[in-house]
């Protein structure tokens, strides 16, 4: 029997959880530090490049100037609550953005006015669009020269799949925006922008107001029919009636409603809490989780945002704060507070909540209760981890959906400085490895190092920071080691005999079985076929379940691993043709042994590979220095898909296998006199 629900203190109705996100550089803290001033949560605005930032209050994102984990945090606008996010943009940390579009229920992708769509902004839009978020654009430093609010929305059209509608036109001349519902100019005063006026469109203004305006009445009028008269007549369109129907396609993520301004000037930011006040949903719009019902052959549950009802909640995040752990957690039903049990679903794991937070960055508060809707902080759960459901003792066992984390591409071999620290350091890689499940740390049997893996050179350059900050390790790493995968080039074929004796103590064992076996390339990210349905001889032979159960097992285990390398197999296809048995020297054992060897010498047979990881990249560089940037890009052997120049800048758009890209970020400063920028993104395992 479900456990009655106390009164909710939260109204869902006024609450929108949202997420700020864009490609590094965007402005997205800059634009965060300014929504928690204009709301009243910050009394001063923190400058990203001050190191003052409220959303970055780690110590490496402090001297890096950028962010590197979700930050959370609540503020009041206008008799409502947003529970904002800021997430990182650099690629390095997309896991933070992933996990962070997981629990959200809409978000605010920034971008660059001069630079439009980058290739983050393009990750970060595919996250939203996994799991269906809803989401409005902030088209930011409108008042620098080049700045296109055009040219921003064609390319959202035209990359990103788009729809985006303008809702509030920047003006950057009078740093002022025109608000397209209204048809009004909002105008910035005071020294942060904090006094905001209305007034008539000018005069000059009339033909960007007319040509924007009908741009978001036809967009309305799509969404709701009911419009459509007044819009196509010419006629005044209800305010109310056209918000309305702006929202309904914003939430059923048809449109994406354009507001424009510059963050760091403090113009154009309060329109944009109105408007996702107005377009955003409330967790109650949101359309119900599905959870699988653990031992329910597949079988789907529904799960309504509501504070009644028996707990449902997903882990999203794993911190260690003031060197303890805590776990991030976003309430889909019911409530918690300290002291209740709790149980994590699919791992017969049960343990008690200590101590319940609310959080605003760096800093959290004790609350005794959290309802639906949510994102809270949980301190003594010990069990939990990114991607559980935590649920209360009662009810049904479910899994709510998990968050998928990429694999690492670079990998360090990392020894501590003295040989006293190797418990320590193990402790402290297992803490990581809970806190980032993109952090990978093996012990590699062959060499006997102890290797790291992360998303890049920033990644781990940040960890080894990190953890001499916050546990006092110092660390010596290696070489930066790219991790690789194996394929065959073709086809090959194998017939093998095993027949070798085994000595059991006095006993002499013999084991004896062919078998014929095929390897073949698969299409890249096809991933991998075994086929184990083998024709047996001799004729009226058959193979026992045990016999089959081998077999099945050796050609898995021949897969595991490739012939140049020893690195995963991928995109290969096996298949066990043929089997020949004799009588009771046919064991399991020996159909395993003959098996994998079968399927080893097929693949050898096919040609070996190796796949080495292949990053998209983006590299902004001064147009005089296109010309050395292309050749040393072409040198490393990249292939350019793209370049585009404007304003006297160049943007060089390729692929470029990882090992070939080490140390890239210095080269490049050096060649462009430190005015060059580059970045990139994982694409695939593949030759060359």
């Amino acid at each position: 029997m479900a456990k009655k629900a106390a009164k909710p203190h939260i109204n869902l109705e006024t609450v929108r959880n949202i997420g700020i996100a864009a490609h590094i550089d965007a402005g997205k803290t800059t634009l965060t530090e300014r929504i928690l001033y204009y709301t009243g949560a910050s009394h001063k605005i923190g400058e990203v490049h001050d190191g003052a930032a409220t959303m970055d209050f780690m110590a490496e994102e402090k001297a890096h100037g950028i962010t590197i984990g979700a930050a959370v945090t609540q503020c009041p606008w206008n008799d409502h609550t947003f529970q904002v996010i800021d997430t990182p943009g650099h690629v390095d940390f997309t896991i933070e953005v992933e996990r962070a579009m997981r629990v959200l229920d809409g978000a605010v992708i920034v971008m660059d006015g001069v630079r439009g769509v980058e290739p983050q902004t393009e990750t970060v839009w595919r996250q939203a669009s996994r799991f269906d978020v809803p989401r409005v654009i902030f088209v930011n430093k409108m008042d620098r020269p080049g700045a296109d609010l055009d040219r921003t929305m064609a390319a959202v059209e035209r990359r990103l799949g788009g729809h985006p509608v303008p809702i509030c036109v920047p003006v950057p001349e009078r740093l002022a925006v025109i608000d397209l519902v209204k048809q009004e100019l909002i105008s910035f005063a005071g020294d942060n922008g904090e006094h905001v006026s209305r007034g008539p469109v000018p005069e000059e203004l009339t033909a960007l107001l007319q040509r924007h305006r009908e741009t978001m009445l036809i967009a309305a009028a799509e969404a709701d029919p009911g419009l459509e008269d007044a819009v196509f007549g010419g006629e005044e369109v209800d305010e109310a009636q056209l918000w309305a129907a702006l929202r309904k396609a914003t939430i059923n993520r048809k449109i994406q409603s354009v507001f424009g301004g510059s963050a760091l000037r403090n113009w154009g930011v309060q329109p944009l809490l109105d408007g996702a006040l107005k377009l955003l949903p409330n967790p109650l719009e949101r359309p119900a989780a599905i959870a699988k019902v653990v031992g329910g052959a597949d079988e789907e549950a529904f799960v309504e945002m509501s504070p009644e009802g028996d707990l449902v909640a997903l882990a999203f995040k794993v911190q260690m704060w003031e060197g303890r752990r805590h776990v991030f957690i976003r309430i889909y039903r019911g409530q918690i507070e300290p002291g209740q049990e709790i149980r994590i679903g699919g791992r017969a794991k049960a343990e008690r909540v200590a101590r319940l937070f609310a959080v605003d960055a760096g800093n959290k508060k004790k609350i005794e209760l959290a309802s639906a809707g949510q994102i809270v902080l949980l301190a003594g759960v010990r069990w939990a981890t990114t991607g559980d459901t935590v649920l209360s003792t009662e009810g049904p066992e479910l899994l709510l959906e998990r968050i998928d984390a990429k694999e690492p591409v670079l990998g360090l071999a990392v020894e501590p400085m003295s040989a006293k620290e190797e418990e320590k350091l193990t402790e402290v890689f297992e803490k990581i490895c809970e806190e980032d499940p993109t952090v990978r740390f093996i012990d590699d049997k062959d060499t006997g190092q102890r290797i790291l893996r992360g998303m890049g050179e920033l990644h781990l350059q940040i960890l080894f920071e990190r953890i001499e900050r916050e546990y006092g390790l110092k660390i010596r790493a290696g070489k930066p080691l790219v991790m690789t995968r194996e394929t065959v080039a073709g086809k090959g074929r194998a017939d093998t005999l095993v027949d070798r004796q085994l000595h059991m103590g006095q006993e002499t064992v013999t084991l004896k079985a062919r078998c014929v076996a095929r390897a073949w390339a698969r299409d890249r990210d096809a991933g991998n076929e075994e086929r184990c349905k083998p024709k047996v001889s001799p004729p009226g032979a058959a193979l026992s379940p045990a016999q089959l159960a081998a077999l099945v097992s050796g050609v898995h285990d021949a897969t595991m691993a490739g012939p140049s390398e020893g690195a995963p197999l991928q995109d290969v296809g096996v298949e066990l043709d043929e089997v020949e048995l004799f009588g009771e020297m046919s064991t399991p054992q020996a159909l395993r042994i003959a098996a994998s060897q079968a399927i080893r010498e097929a693949i050898a047979a096919a040609g070996g590979e190796v796949l080495r990881p292949r990053m998209r990249v983006e590299v902004i560089v001064p147009d005089e220095n296109v010309g050395s940037v292309l050749g040393d890009l072409q040198s490393r052997g990249a292939s350019i898909s793209g370049q585009e120049s404007e304003m006297g800048t160049s943007t060089i758009l390729g692929e470029c296998s990882l090992h070939r890209l080490l140390g890239y970020a210095t080269d490049l400063r050096s060649m462009t006199r430190g005015r060059g920028q580059f970045t990139m993104e994982f694409a695939r395992f593949d030759v060359g």
